[in-house]
């Protein structure tokens, strides 16, 4: 059966017509779905009992089911859902003085092979489809809720490997009638796959584009991302500028900083020089150890020099704050399990 939660507004109704009801039936059950966050067909009390058995018939709400909800000192939860395929993947609800904001996973797996990633060396499955995506928001405000006001791309897979669905996810949490998230509440972080952000920069959306660097030559970015082999520095910067001068939007360059490997002054000094003159941001990570890893967090106090170097040179860059590393639901954290190792 189908996944009722594929389906944009726009679409259901053409859905509804081809089942012979009257195409406003499609915002009263998109309303009941989005607004009123029902989890059955026959909680759709506006509508016929034949209309409620013939949606039974033909569609599935796809509920996904919690395994795990962590919660860490710091308030931030981490669930393990069920995506109902013997599969489950991680999302993560984060508390901001901004609201609440949620960390989407895009694939089962990953392919990119980020050796500061926990999605590193697991076999990659399948990428979700939209309604698996924005089912991940609807069961997290099922379970507390609470309102999320964000949305970050950032969980486990590479969101533009997995790029029409996620333009159409983004477009259902968007709809002003259902989820309302803004669309400058959406942050998308890609690897640099370099053809999608050319693709991303025409599509005329208010959303904020991150750009996972973590390094500024091409040695090192490709001994931490493979990626980097595919599309280099050079290609990925140009890539960015075109957005940059397409839609007039800042990017955020994601920047992990790991002990004794990209995280002194003289790496500093090569980010400057890459991003001076360009509309950006710099995101500063503390990068966190994972099962297996080489890296290791910078200290404090590097950190901090980094950032102020930096800050002092013209670019703007701030530290992230850390959520969640107890649980281990921090940046890189996040890996796709099996339901045998529950």
């Amino acid at each position: 059966m189908k996944n009722i939660k594929e389906y944009n507004l726009n679409e259901l109704q053409e859905e509804m017509l081809a089942l012979g009801e009257k195409k406003y039936r499609a915002e009263q059950i998109f309303k009941w779905i989005y607004v009123d966050k029902v989890k059955d067909f026959d909680e759709m009390t506006n509508l016929s009992i034949e209309l409620r058995e013939k949606l039974k018939k033909e569609y599935t709400m796809c509920n996904f089911k919690i395994l795990k909800k962590q919660e860490a000192s710091d308030g931030t939860k981490k669930y393990l859902f069920d995506v109902l395929d013997g599969n489950a993947i991680e999302s993560v609800l984060m508390e901001y003085h901004h609201g609440k904001t949620i960390c989407v996973s895009s694939q089962i797996g990953c392919k990119m092979g980020c050796k500061f990633c926990a999605s590193t060396g697991i076999k990659f499955v399948r990428s979700l489809s939209c309604g698996e995506i924005v089912e991940q928001v609807l069961a997290v405000e099922q379970d507390t809720g609470d309102k999320i006001s964000n949305v970050v791309f950032m969980g486990i897979g590479e969101p533009f490997d997995n790029y029409d669905n996620v333009m159409k996810a983004i477009k259902i949490l968007n709809n002003q009638k259902g989820l309302n998230i803004g669309a400058r509440h959406i942050s998308i972080s890609t690897s640099g796959l370099v053809p999608m952000i050319y693709k991303f920069a025409d599509e005329d959306l208010q959303c904020t584009l991150s750009i996972s660097l973590h390094a500024c030559n091409d040695e090192k970015r490709s001994s931490m991302m493979p990626i980097n082999n595919r599309y280099n520095i050079e290609e990925l910067m140009k890539a960015c500028k075109y957005y940059i001068e397409k839609t007039n939007k800042r990017i955020s360059f994601e920047y992990a900083l790991a002990k004794d490997n990209n995280d002194n002054l003289d790496d500093a000094k090569e980010l400057v020089k890459l991003l001076k003159g360009m509309l950006c941001h710099v995101n500063l990570i503390p990068i966190n150890k994972i099962e297996n890893g080489s890296y290791v967090k910078s200290t404090n106090e590097n950190i901090i020099k980094f950032r102020d170097y930096l800050n002092d040179c013209g670019i703007v860059a701030t530290i992230r704050r850390e959520l969640g590393s107890d649980i281990d639901a921090a940046c890189g954290q996040l890996r796709r399990k099996s339901l045998k190792e529950e």
